[in-house]
């Protein structure tokens, strides 16, 4: 794909009828052109360094064209680089800095999200059942697949650990009869969710409390657990701990869902060529990646064990391009929302975002990155009746359930 060039000086190089076009203002922007940086072009386009003309789909194409080599192999650790990243995740999620690190990307703007999340506001990877689903469709369809592999049913005890604007924590109470508790860390999610549950006549039996997972009495466990896009936020170094957490907080024979973005490649907690950096900046600080089979080992650590693992990588390819989409049909709006709160902060964010989302988009396509739903309960104790649906434990060994009509 062509790419068109105009320098600082007002010179223009490459094809005049480009797909896309890069305005650099200044040389710095120049070099990272050069050595395919395109997580500190995209740093630059934020800064107001450079500026880029075309549509997202086809920036993303142009940008993994110049990229020098696999954003993988870029930010593969050695035994050196992995201990210093073990030391910094311990120091950079104490309860008090992912409060913060949460408030930063999710109190950015609920009207700024409303603009182009569905109608739900599901901030996560939705679920293609059939691949005509609209984006609130899939995202319906999303929610009810993690009820299915929950076995959800009326009057068990839900926990929704990091509820976001409410959609699954709501889903679950309407359509399988829980008694549903969220809890999350963003201040605007909270007095969201808490409107919502008040406006659907749900306060009997449905709440949401501003609080952090380790916070949470594990003094009356809860029959069903799901974790939704938040243990991306729990760091390397907390996993362990983190799943046993949930374990305590579940009854024996309960089932726990964790479904969250992990890493492809083996050694490595975010993507090389300036793209994690990027990312750490703008949108989600503290966030990190792991690769599955870590994700599997640190469960087991904690006591569980995984039932059901599901890699849902195209499903959030898909997602991720119908949010950038939505978002860049709405550019204006998006800009007099976040300019109206944040002034010039405010469209630095908007800049941030459509390289964030069409990015991880096409992260999403390339296999950079990968989203699992893990499906887990207490570690085996020796029981030999597992087989013969005993009252006390949900899992049925047997998957078609999962995807069989209600």
């Amino acid at each position: 794909m062509g790419l068109g060039l105009v320098l600082p000086d007002g010179t223009q190089l490459g094809p005049s009828d480009a797909p896309v076009t890069l305005v650099t203002k200044q040389n710095k922007a120049l070099a990272h052109i050069v050595t395919g940086q395109v997580g500190l072009i995209g740093q630059d386009y934020v800064e107001g360094l450079c500026d880029v003309r075309g549509s997202m789909r086809d920036i993303m194409a142009v940008a993994t064209s110049i990229l020098p080599g696999s954003p993988l192999d870029a930010a593969r650790m050695g035994w050196l680089t992995g201990v210093i990243a073990r030391v910094m995740s311990v120091w950079r999620h104490s309860i008090e800095r992912d409060a913060q690190q949460i408030e930063f990307h999710y109190d950015l703007s609920d009207d700024f999200y409303g603009l182009w999340l569905d109608p739900r506001r599901v901030y996560s990877c939705a679920y293609y059942e059939q691949p005509s689903m609209t984006l609130a469709q899939a995202q319906e369809a999303k929610l009810d697949l993690i009820c299915r592999k929950l076995r959800l049913s009326a009057g068990e005890r839900f926990l929704d650990v990091g509820a976001g604007w409410g959609g699954l924590l709501l889903w679950a109470a309407e359509h399988y009869g829980v008694d549903a508790t969220g809890i999350t860390l963003s201040r605007n999610q909270h007095a969201h969710v808490s409107r919502l549950i008040e406006e659907k006549g749900l306060a009997g039996r449905v709440r949401v409390q501003l609080l952090d997972y380790r916070k949470l009495d594990p003094a009356q466990a809860f029959d069903k657990i799901a974790s939704v896009g938040m243990f991306e936020h729990v760091g390397r170094a907390q996993l362990k701990d983190y799943f046993e957490r949930l374990r305590l907080l579940l009854r024996p024979g309960g089932l726990i869902l964790n479904h969250g973005i992990t890493a492809s490649g083996c050694h490595n907690d975010q993507l090389g060529n300036g793209m994690g950096d990027f990312i750490e900046k703008y949108i989600f600080p503290g966030g990190e990646l792991v690769h599955i089979g870590d994700v599997i080992t640190e469960l087991s650590e904690g006591g569980l064990e995984a039932l059901d693992v599901e890699n849902l990588r195209p499903h959030y390819a898909r997602t991720l391009w119908a949010w950038s989409d939505a978002l860049e049909a709405r550019l204006d709006e998006a800009s007099k929302v976040l300019t109206a709160q944040q002034g010039e902060q405010g469209e630095r964010a908007l800049r941030a975002y459509r390289m964030y989302l069409a990015g991880c988009a096409k992260g999403f396509e390339s296999g950079w990155v990968a989203l699992h739903q893990v499906l887990a309960q207490h570690a085996p104790t020796g029981r030999t009746d597992e087989l013969d649906d005993p009252a006390d434990q949900a899992y049925p060994w047997r998957r078609a359930y999962i995807y069989s009509d209600k």
